[in-house]
């Protein structure tokens, strides 16, 4: 099978969203998505984009589902306290007509060369539980599982969250007392 990866451009988002809501679907979280094509052009395609995306594309004769943006690897840099630079991999799809084809495998291998030219000493991710194909493919390419290795666990709080531990919007901040 011929496809290219590439970054992804503003006309891809339209793709980009559909694949986010297939993930989400075999992922079973689908009632979570609520990422626009409108959101990622605003979030990615600024002078100081949040993210950045590689999509692979095929040839128009090997379409499918009568798609030629057929996968895509969502990434961002992050820092570290004890390592310094590090690129998290948000999200690496490949339909499930594609898989087994090398596309993932040449997702990673991109998103690798990319956390090198920027001096990155990591390259993390998380992956559904449930995802075993998925698990099995980063464990057989060397990942290391934190969860089991050095059990670090990943916490979040959602934009309610935030909301309360801002409570007054800085007003109850403690501040250094002057020397």
């Amino acid at each position: 099978m011929a496809f290219t990866v590439r970054e992804a451009r503003v006309e891809d988002t339209v793709h980009i969203v559909r694949m986010i809501k297939e993930l989400a679907e075999y992922e079973k979280i689908a009632e979570q998505v609520t990422q626009t094509q409108e959101g990622l052009i605003e979030d990615g395609f600024t002078a100081s984009p949040f993210y950045k995306c590689l999509v692979a594309e095929v040839p128009a004769e090997q379409a499918c589902r009568g798609h030629t943006i057929v996968d895509y690897a969502m990434y961002f840099f992050t820092y570290g306290s004890h390592k310094g630079r590090s690129i998290y991999l948000e999200d690496l799809y490949v339909m499930a007509e594609l898989r087994g084809r090398g596309i993932g495998s040449e997702f990673l291998r991109r998103v690798s060369e990319i956390a090198l030219q920027n001096k990155c000493s990591r390259l993390n991710f998380v992956v559904y539980e449930e995802n075993k194909p998925s698990i099995d493919f980063y464990i057989a390419k060397g990942a290391v599982d934190l969860t089991k290795s050095e059990r670090w666990h990943l916490f979040r709080f959602e934009k309610e969250q935030m909301e309360g531990l801002a409570g007054g919007k800085g007003q109850n901040i403690p501040t250094c007392p002057s020397e």
